[in-house]
């Protein structure tokens, strides 16, 4: 591989101690005499990094690798040649596949038009379809987001898509068949892009859950690896269409060192976690627990104790997003005092009132004597 002869293959293999050390030593000789590599002619200290795992160089390797042997190469047919006629750089290369597999986007560097997270999206789902495939409705003012590109997968009433790739099969037609978990089967809709590549456009919307099969035909034949099996999931449930009510998140009413309580309503939600976080009047997001009980019914009965005054921020969440007029804003009261009157002939009634009340009563004059004590819950 390197152009020694055999028996100097032999002794290069003899004198290494290490077959992984010689063998990674002998690969980036290689490299360099191709002038693929940028290492060094003491590439050996090269090797031994790369045999005792260091990252830094492994992938600076195979970046290296890519650049010599994918992006350095014609990506495509009927690839452009650079508009003075001059070979392009890997730069203008690598960006030209990319405006390729992206013609609906106008990429045209590696940083402004990436600042949205959407060109990553629809990367990821030209080459991954139905990995992002709602990428071109991603909130712009949200890049951070955008660009952890957490896939959601096919789901059950919302279009699957993918790309056919057609430019070495010849001419044919494209068709595409989807059956799903119970033998029903469907065409899907296939649309001709009209571009050098000969790409087809294909979509289907899954009804049901479970594993489908894909059939996709080229000129009456399979395509390398048809039928395809694609798993279809539960879609994800829509916070905004779950609501809340009940006394814990009226913004008055509430008291501090007594139970309340509301209910998350998620029917026609979808699919989803209910989670509540409170946050106290010191700003703390860790000193009210609420315990979250399924009453069935699509309905969740959440529970709290709040143990001070003063404004609370209930954060209530269903699938990941906030639910209809999340937060909530309650100011809890003080905590309240008994009273405990006791009226004639042993007959005793019992009050609650904040302790900032004014309280006055009036008795209506009975021949039994009127006797009233006033003391808190803790005598």
């Amino acid at each position: 591989m390197t152009g020694r002869s055999r028996k100097e293959e032999e002794e290069v293999l003899f004198c290494c101690a290490d077959r992984q050390l010689c063998n990674t030593h002998t690969r980036s000789a290689f490299l360099l005499q191709r002038n693929a590599s940028n290492v060094s002619q003491s590439n050996r200290t090269h090797s031994k990094a790369i045999v005792d795992g260091n990252l830094k160089l492994i992938l600076g390797l195979i970046w290296t690798l890519i650049l010599h042997y994918s992006i350095s190469m014609p990506m495509w047919d009927e690839e452009e040649e650079a508009d003075d006629g001059k070979q392009k750089t890997p730069k203008q290369r690598l960006l030209g596949w990319i405006q390729n597999k992206l013609p609906e986007l106008p990429i045209t560097n590696f940083n402004r038009d990436w600042q949205t997270g959407r060109a990553l999206g629809a990367l990821v789902d030209s080459c991954a379809p139905g990995l992002c495939p709602d990428w071109d409705q991603w909130d712009q003012t949200k890049p951070v987001d955008n660009a952890r590109v957490e896939p959601v997968g096919n789901v059950v009433m919302k279009k699957a898509v993918f790309t056919v790739e057609t430019i070495s099969a010849g001419m044919g037609e494209v068709l595409v068949y989807v059956e799903d978990p119970a033998g029903h089967r469907e065409e899907a809709k296939v649309t001709a892009n009209n571009d050098k590549n000969r790409t087809y456009s294909v979509y289907y919307i899954p009804k049901v859950t479970g594993m489908h099969k894909v059939t996709v035909l080229f000129a009456g034949q399979h395509i390398s690896k048809s039928p395809f099996e694609v798993e279809v999931g539960m879609a994800q449930g829509d916070s905004s269409k779950a609501t809340a009510q009940g006394p814990g998140i009226e913004p008055a009413g509430n008291i501090a060192n007594k139970a309340t309580y509301f209910d998350v309503y998620t029917a026609g939600a979808g699919v989803g976690e209910v989670e509540v976080v409170i946050m106290d009047p010191t700003g703390k997001k860790n000193t009210v627990t609420c315990n979250i009980e399924d009453k069935g019914n699509s309905s969740y009965r959440c529970t709290y104790k709040p143990t001070q005054e003063g404004q609370h921020i209930v954060y209530v969440t269903f699938a990941g997003g906030a639910i209809s007029k999340s937060p909530f804003t309650v100011n809890v009261g003080e905590e309240a005092w008994w009273y405990l009157c006791s009226l004639w002939n042993g007959l005793f009634l019992l009050l609650s009132f904040p302790v900032s009340w004014d309280l006055s009563w009036r008795v209506t004059p009975a021949s039994a004597e009127l006797r009233v004590v006033v003391c808190s819950q803790r005598a």
